[in-house]
């Protein structure tokens, strides 16, 4: 079945920001149901959803590092909108699940793979007792990483995804690359207990002004704003560990590309200065190598953050985001 064309008038825009935040998006996030589940090593993990939108069709949104799914309340207004239940998790070490660190602002992991395995916990005992038809998975930066993980380990749960910005490698001078991962294990073994990798420091509100995330300052104050009010939420740097681990998990989502069942949409920002743009187009090129399918699409002019850019990239984004999860909507999951 042929998707119906979407309008951007669809979706929330921020010329009428305040009006709906304070408005229909705080209506509904009130409607929320939240939870937690035990993850690896039994820490608790929470969760969100927003459901009695659709009874076939849920999608579970990733979200990347430092966030919660407190920052995401505006997509989820536009996902429900579109008439999907909305599903998220906080990972371990950041929002509102269990740190792993004394330093509860040090972004920390043990193993990356954690990520991935309280991923499929939360789908096994809170979304898939639901008995939706249909699941779409929606993964952002290290959340991109995680979810292309997570479908190359259990190729059979997921629809379709959208990868917005995934970290499939990060953005680093050339003279860097072949020495970051070595250098932070190096790092991380010379220090006594988790911390800061070299340059990473606890959080700080970065000014508007010639950040590197997006060029929508409403959205951008809004999400600075929500964690001023919600302190508990506030992550800094990475530690050491983290940066070796995610380093090596990124490589990992290329060289597994092949395993991935589900139809992608991988869409990157020309002016993203986080993540590598160029190891998008090796994650594609492997996936299609394997005749799987992966559109790459590319929105001239954006940042990393392409869920709260300016209008004129975001709605390009979500229609097409809506668009690839459109497609074929009448053959349910396995």
């Amino acid at each position: 079945m042929t998707a119906q064309p979407l309008h951007y008038f669809d979706f929330s825009q921020e010329d009428r920001y305040a009006e709906t935040m304070s408005g229909p998006v705080a209506e509904m996030w009130k409607q929320r149901q939240e939870g937690t589940f035990k993850g690896v090593d039994d820490l608790n993990i929470g969760w969100v959803s927003l459901t009695g939108y659709n009874h076939d069709k849920a999608i579970i949104v990733v979200n990347g590092r430092i966030e919660s799914y407190w920052k995401y309340q505006e997509l989820f207004y536009d996902l429900v909108k579109q008439g999907y239940d909305v599903y998220a998790i906080d990972h371990r070490g950041q929002g509102i699940s269990d740190r792993l660190a004394k330093d509860n602002e040090l972004g920390h992991v043990e193993e990356f793979d954690d990520y991935v395995t309280d991923l499929k916990t939360f789908f096994d005992t809170v979304v898939t007792p639901k008995k939706y038809q249909q699941h779409f998975l929606l993964g952002h930066s290290m959340g991109g990483t995680i979810s292309t993980l997570f479908l190359a380990k259990y190729p059979s749960l997921i629809k379709r995804a959208v990868l917005s910005a995934p970290m499939h490698g990060i953005q680093l001078s050339n003279w860097m690359k072949p020495i970051a991962s070595p250098f932070a294990r190096v790092v991380e073994q010379l220090q006594r207990q988790p911390n800061y990798a070299p340059g990473q420091v606890p959080y700080y509100p970065k000014p508007f002004l010639n950040n590197k995330l997006c060029q929508s300052q409403i959205r951008y104050q809004w999400f600075r704003d929500l964690y001023e009010h919600k302190p508990a939420l506030k992550i800094g740097g990475p530690s050491a560990r983290w940066v070796w681990q995610g380093m090596a998990a990124a490589n990992r989502c290329i060289t597994q590309a092949a395993n991935i069942a589900t139809p992608i949409l991988l869409i990157q920002g020309s002016d993203d200065n986080i993540v590598d743009n160029q190891a998008h187009h090796r994650f594609c090129q492997a996936m299609n190598q394997a005749n799987r399918s992966c559109e790459l699409k590319t929105i001239n002019g954006a940042r990393h953050e392409l869920l709260f850019e300016k209008d004129a990239y975001r709605n390009t984004v979500l229609a097409a985001t809506f668009s690839h999860l459109n497609q074929d909507n009448s053959t349910p999951s396995t």
